[in-house]
């Protein structure tokens, strides 16, 4: 693959500075973007644009900002012009870093805060970056033999299992449940819309597994081992996910092993 620019949401950390130190392997010629809330404060990620001098551009954007939010686009658009590639992975279990286990525990504050960062945001960042996606190569994916399948970008948003509603046996974590359901709905009304125009970007959501973060660090001792992912391989799924998209799989909830998962 060559070629493309990728912008990655939620980039200081985690699951989103693996996608930016992947999408330099494996592209030449490749704009990455990533942005975060602290740019300063993001060291591996500075460390990372040093290593890759010209290929990575790092942005201020918190999705709890709508301003951030279009000014970050507005750079973008300023500089590059398209947008070939978007994946929003920022997200938060809740504010006490612990999902609720009961009616109990919920509170407005944790809600609203979950919500915003999970579903709202994304959300505004599909507003303000979907015209750059418009715009875009089609640099990502799959292309059909058919033209008129063809899409021009690709938008991920990073959900997860536990926001299926059809899946869910155990109850518990409202506010994280609730989030990604939420974005899940964000997901297939963007996969709708940006497809009815001549310039089409596909939309889809995926389920990274369980992975070794700080999101999912309360919960590591209860996961099986075999069942706890890195972050290298849970990316290097997904971006094989990624890199076979096409306007047949628009508008789907996606495992990390590729398998569909129910809304």
């Amino acid at each position: 693959m060559a070629g493309g620019v990728a912008l990655v949401q939620g980039a200081s950390r985690g699951l989103g500075l693996q996608f930016c130190r992947s999408l330099l392997l494996c592209k030449s010629q490749i704009n990455v973007i990533g942005t975060c809330r602290n740019p300063e404060a993001a060291a591996q990620l500075q460390t990372l644009k040093e290593q890759n001098k010209g290929a990575l551009t790092i942005l201020k954007l918190d999705v709890t900002e709508e301003l951030d939010v279009r000014s970050a686009a507005d750079r973008v658009e300023q500089d590059f012009g398209r947008l070939d590639l978007l994946i929003n992975t920022a997200a938060m279990l809740h504010p006490s870093g612990k999902g609720e286990t009961g009616l109990r525990e919920v509170s407005a504050k944790g809600l609203s805060l979950t919500l915003t960062t999970n579903s709202i945001g994304p959300l505004l960042v599909a507003k303000y970056f979907s015209p750059l996606l418009i715009k875009g190569t089609g640099a990502f994916g799959a292309l059909s033999s058919d033209t008129s399948k063809h899409h021009s970008g690709i938008l991920v948003n990073m959900s997860a299992k536990v926001g299926s509603i059809s899946d869910n046996a155990l109850g518990g974590w409202y506010s994280y449940r609730m989030s990604k359901a939420a974005l899940n709905m964000a997901t297939k009304n963007l996969s709708i819309e940006l497809a009815r125009g001549k310039q089409k970007v596909v939309c889809v959501s995926l389920h990274p597994g369980t992975v070794a973060t700080d999101l999912s660090k309360p919960y590591h001792r209860n996961v099986p081992k075999e069942k706890l992912f890195s972050t290298e391989h849970s990316v290097r799924c997904l971006m094989h996910i990624i890199e076979n998209l096409s306007l047949e799989k628009t508008g789907k909830f996606f495992s990390w092993d590729g398998s569909e998962l129910p809304w």
